[in-house]
């Protein structure tokens, strides 16, 4: 039988420090800081709700961060 896959340990980091940052600054500084999945929304977006470990979400208005949260 496989191993059971260990979830991504997360980054040590605030989402609410993206707030504010252009949206591509916001998301290389993601990448930089080890989140392994950044995605960028647009406001009111549907999206799945699904919980995933290591996925940092943007959501994006008129190019800046509006909101950021894990998973």
């Amino acid at each position: 039988m496989a191993p059971i896959p260990k979830p991504f340990d997360e980054p040590q980091d605030n989402p609410d420090t993206y707030v504010g940052l252009a949206a591509d600054r916001a998301e290389r500084l993601a990448r930089d800081r080890g989140w392994s999945t950044v995605r960028a929304l647009p406001p009111g977006a549907i999206i799945t709700m699904e919980y995933r470990s290591g996925r940092l979400n943007f959501e994006v208005k008129d190019g800046q961060v509006a909101r950021a949260w894990k998973g």
